[in-house]
């Protein structure tokens, strides 16, 4: 079983080298000068007011995908302390990554984060930072004259007042991704490097999509699992609005999940009664739950009643994809092209 598992969990690293390439140098192009940022800067971030006094020095990032597109503006030498982290970094970045604390490889404490004295932190999710932040609410990094920006991805048309991962409201759009670079350009006051950056992860996303645009699935159907509390317990599965979905959707698949929550738990026989065609699944380094292995999800398909007989398991129409393709970061085009490259390998394209 599985001898078709198409596995793409090596995070292909050409897009970030060339956006390395961009911002290492001044030829940015005869048209890319920015006008240089008037500080103090003040942001709408989330519903609330980010003033910005000066270009920061000392940053605390809390966030894969924020981490490395710091590190991607050429802003590595800024960050002093970095948490959650779901993977490696990407390889153009170890170098500079090799040299920054780590807080933890999960949530770190608010005393954590304060205590290395940064006069910004950043956030990938409002769960860490926000109404219910378990790293520390707005208020509180207020109150120790610290601002705190999240990024638009995880809160423009989307909910995070009540427990959980949130509810987006609308579909999400790499154009959120592209607003977080050029605020980043405005923070820093490197907004030709983020023009650039912006430009390359532009390009490469309208090539995915017209390579994409002759392998369209005819109307085949996907669920991606990213994770469960219990192996043999209800699945994380990615809902109808995210960063996965918005993936299936320059494919024309069709997700099984309809709710507007950002990771629903579900049960197998609700699966099983969508069948989906394909099912695609996460990997990645992060041990928060036991079905965060890879290993632990694929002989969980091979074992389980309901699991074991979708029609995705029994024709091996199984994808692996690396975590990043489905966390809203420069990392959502290699998810459109693993997938796309796998749904054509299985013959479901006309």
């Amino acid at each position: 079983m599985f001898r078709t598992v198409f596995d793409s969990c090596a995070r292909p690293a050409r897009a970030l080298t060339l956006a390395l390439g961009l911002l290492a140098g001044p030829a940015l192009g005869g048209g890319a000068i920015a006008a240089p940022t008037q500080y103090p800067l003040t942001l709408e971030n989330c519903g609330h007011p980010v003033v910005i006094e000066h270009a920061p020095r000392r940053v605390v990032s809390i966030g894969q995908a924020q981490t490395e597109i710091l590190y991607a503006l050429g802003l590595g030498d800024r960050v002093v302390a970095t948490a959650l982290w779901f993977g490696p970094v990407a390889a153009p970045y170890a170098a500079v990554n090799a040299g920054v604390k780590r807080l933890a490889d999960n949530d770190p404490s608010f005393e954590a984060v304060v205590g290395q004295e940064p006069d910004l932190v950043v956030a990938m999710y409002e769960w860490h930072i926000g109404p219910n932040g378990i790293v520390g609410k707005r208020d509180q990094f207020e109150g120790v004259k610290v601002p705190a920006y999240v990024s638009p991805t995880d809160c423009v048309g989307k909910d995070n007042t009540g427990a959980g991962d949130g509810v987006r409201t609308r579909m999400y759009s790499t154009e959120l991704l592209y607003r977080n670079i050029r605020e980043y350009g405005a923070i820093f006051d490197v907004s030709a490097r983020a023009e650039a950056l912006v430009a390359t992860l532009k390009a490469r996303e309208e090539a995915a999509a017209r390579t994409v645009a002759s392998l369209k699935a005819r109307d085949v159907s996907m669920a991606l699992w990213f994770s469960s509390k219990d192996i043999k317990g209800d699945a994380f599965l990615a809902g109808r609005n995210g960063v996965p979905a918005y993936v299936m959707a320059q494919l024309g698949a069709r997700n099984i999940i309809t709710t507007d929550e950002e990771w629903p738990l579900v049960g197998w026989e609700t699966i099983a009664a969508a069948d989906p065609d394909v099912l695609v699944l996460v990997k990645m380094d992060r041990r928060r739950f036991p079905a965060d292995d890879i290993a632990a999800k694929l002989d969980f398909l091979k074992i389980d009643p309901v699991a074991s007989q979708l029609s995705a398991v029994k024709n091996n129409r199984i994808v692996i994809v690396d975590v990043g393709a489905t966390r809203p970061g420069m990392d959502t085009v290699d998810g459109i092209e693993a997938i796309a490259r796998a749904v054509e390998g299985f013959g479901l394209v006309n």
